[in-house]
């Protein structure tokens, strides 16, 4: 009988083995980045958080060319599963019946309306806002203060994770996170709920748009000339905070072929001295007498550009000479695909991927002049994309969690007919994924979360002696009460109304294969297949017939309470085991 996750976990996610690895008594890899010489088709290969394979050095075949194999509800899955937060019943059917191409090309559409934005729903016993009756936006409210503001911040994240859990069939919100992480900023040091509402506009505005028109808008937003001093950044005093982050984090990396200087950060802040902020109607001004108009010169890496000083008002302008010279270096180019990859594909880039994989994205990316959707498309209509060791290669985010297992789940959201519930439950799902350490809003610092980066443990950082214990908790309370609100109101799954979207429900094997292909994203061995339906779905019972009567009892007398609740309680113990496995954490 395999062993229960309790006794295996540390195995699995700690050492590089998925779950039936770890029960079948497999010795951890010697290099969790490489594939073996196995059987293409052995979908059971695969390491937790890592690809397949022992220590061959010659990790993928596959490239950029073309996915020509078969297009399946698995590849599409997927494909979804990473540009999506889970999969939904609605996005498999808006796609099921499309081809690759088609799917793409829809996921990648950037012409979906901005969403409405959040309301005042914060009022109660201890406040009433003045300036924005309940149920009216506050983002143009002009007045703010230390009670209005700190609800304001907090509706604004609520609201942000509404989006997510109502996306609809695009990459958008997938991109708005990637952004977040990349262009990291802090709600509690902007500490202006309009701003940082502002900044999100701007994210989702070119999240599939043009790269650097996104960097000029973002070097000058409001929330970023805040977050990192840009306001305060003048010709008797120049800030470094910016002109640093604008070339570290944001445009060039630390990468093999990044060289630019302490000269360079600092010709960098000079350039960007003069940005105010305009409190009054919330933007931002440029001021010519605080900018520094003398001549700024680079290093070698950027070819020794001197960037002429500009005088008045035209001394705005440098911005954009400043982002031509960076943006003619080819590294940038290459670092952008970098974190794409990482974000989108895997973690681990090694010589082959970087020559076989990156180096013709950047070349992409620099021939479309820096637009955004070509490079998603080429990655995600590639061989490589859908390569079996790239499948189940991710650890999910907490937000992929708990926003993933509302959408994959189909458990019905609260209406906009009360928007204390509907908000309340919103702040239910972002406080659970931050007890996980992701808080949408406020990453740990200017570099985003460290498992969007941190080597060589990336997504492995998601998990650790205390967010597992609170993953496994999440989905057991979404299987059992869920999350309850006032009137009665309650989001959890149902596992009756889920259950009954699968093709054969009534049949033990069709359901427990269905399940596995929906819920895992590896898959798993005949034996774990074995145990869930003859040890969980039908409690140690040998006979197939059981379950197929109490399936079609249900059906037929659906108010036959003694036979709903063996049938439910079944349902939800084999619901909580699955999703206790490891391999529920993998995407």
């Amino acid at each position: 009988m395999p062993m229960t996750e309790s006794h295996y976990y540390d195995l699995s996610l700690e050492k590089g083995l998925t779950g039936q690895q770890a029960a079948d008594g497999a010795k951890p890899r010697t290099n969790p980045g490489a594939i073996s010489d196995r059987d293409p088709g052995d979908e059971n290969d695969l390491d937790a958080g890592g690809r397949a394979g022992s220590a061959n050095p010659d990790l993928i075949t596959s490239g950029l060319e073309k996915y020509k194999g078969p297009w399946t509800e698995t590849q599409l899955r997927h494909l979804l599963r990473r540009t999506q937060f889970g999969v939904s019943p609605a996005s498999m059917a808006e796609f099921h019946k499309k081809k690759m191409k088609k799917v793409v090309k829809a996921l990648l559409n950037d012409k979906e309306d901005m969403p409405a934005p959040p309301v005042n729903q914060y009022n109660d016993d201890k406040f009433t806002d003045p300036d924005v009756p309940v149920g009216e936006t506050w983002v143009l409210a002009t007045k703010y203060d230390g009670m209005n503001n700190g609800r304001r911040k907090n509706s604004y994240k609520d609201w942000w994770i509404s989006q997510m859990l109502h996306q609809g069939p695009t990459i958008r919100e997938k991109m708005v996170l990637f952004w977040h992480n990349h262009f990291a900023t802090e709600t509690n040091t902007i500490d202006n709920a309009r701003f940082c509402y502002q900044y999100n506009v701007t994210l989702r505005k070119y999240a599939l748009g043009n790269f650097k028109d996104m960097v000029k808008a973002i070097s000058v937003e409001p929330a970023m000339l805040r977050y990192l001093n840009g306001y305060v950044n003048t010709k008797k005093a120049p800030d470094e905070n910016y002109g640093r982050e604008l070339q570290e984090l944001f445009t060039m990396g630390k990468g093999p072929g990044s060289h630019y200087t302490e000269g360079d950060v600092k010709a960098a802040a000079r350039v960007l001295t003069g940005y105010k902020i305009d409190y009054k109607n919330f933007t931002y001004h440029f001021d010519p007498k605080s900018h520094d108009e003398s001549d700024k010169t680079f290093s070698d890496f950027y070819k020794g550009k001197v960037i002429q000083g500009r005088q008045g008002p035209d001394g705005e302008k440098e911005l954009d000479d400043m982002l031509d010279m960076i943006f003619d270096q080819q590294e940038l180019s290459k670092f952008i695909c970098r974190k794409l990859y990482r974000f989108y594909v895997y973690h681990d880039i090694d010589e082959t991927t970087e020559r076989e994989i990156i180096t013709p994205l950047a070349a992409t990316f620099r021939s479309h002049h820096y637009d955004i959707q070509p490079v998603l498309k080429e990655l995600f209509s590639s061989a490589h994309f859908y390569d079996q060791a790239n499948r189940g290669s991710q650890i999910k985010s907490p937000v992929d969690i708990t926003v993933g297992l509302c959408r994959e789940y189909g458990i019905e959201l609260p209406s906009d007919t009360d928007l204390d519930i509907q908000y309340k439950f919103w702040q239910q799902m972002r406080n659970q994924a931050a007890s996980m350490s992701q808080n949408i809003g406020d990453p740990p610092n200017v570099a985003g979360w460290q498992a969007y980066y941190q080597t060589p443990e990336f997504d492995k950082l998601w998990i650790s002696s205390d967010t597992l214990p609170k993953r496994n908790q999440l989905t057991d309370r979404m299987v059992g009460g869920g999350f309850n609100n006032k009137n009665g109101a309650k989001a959890a799954i149902d596992v009756l109304a889920y259950t009954g979207t699968f093709s054969q429900p009534e049949d033990p094997n069709a359901l427990v294969e269905e399940a596995v292909a929906r819920i895992l994203a590896v898959e798993v061995s005949a034996e774990t297949k074995a145990f869930l339906k003859t040890d969980i779905l039908l409690s140690g019972l040998s006979s197939d017939h059981y379950w197929t009567g109490a399936w079609q009892g249900l059906k037929d007398n659906p108010d036959d309470q003694s036979n709903k609740k063996i049938v439910t309680s079944k349902l939800k113990a084999f619901y909580k085991y699955l999703m206790n496995m490891p391999e529920y954490q993998l995407c």
